[in-house]
């Protein structure tokens, strides 16, 4: 069943300013943040500390990605396959970031 009551609403482009401002700490809360939103809408209980700890490890950061990215797969039903979002992890990940707060806003905007 998916949920959306707890999906936060957030400025996009002062999320480009914190991310500057704290030379990318921002942007790591974001990745933890939005994963745990994300588990949540797709019914999957705990949130994202493990693969927010994976996704700052060499190697093991892709393993964060690709989880991430069947994640977000899930919570927009297929319309970008997860594959797709994995590979554009690895080349732009500013568009995976996009996208992602986009579908969120989207939802928070909707269901809240």
């Amino acid at each position: 069943m998916f949920q959306y009551d707890h999906i936060k609403h957030r400025n996009m482009v002062m999320q480009v300013i914190l991310t500057i401002i704290t030379l990318g700490i921002y942007a790591i809360y974001w990745f933890y943040a939005t994963l745990g939103e994300l588990h949540r809408a797709n019914g999957k209980e705990g949130g994202g500390c493990l693969w927010t700890i994976l996704a700052l490890i060499p190697i093991a950061h892709l393993f964060a990605w690709w989880h991430y990215s069947h994640e977000y797969a899930a919570f927009i039903r297929g319309k970008y396959p997860g594959i797709a979002i994995f590979i554009l992890w690895i080349v732009f990940p500013p568009v995976v970031w996009f996208l992602v707060q986009l579908d969120l806003n989207r939802a928070a905007r909707f269901h809240n």
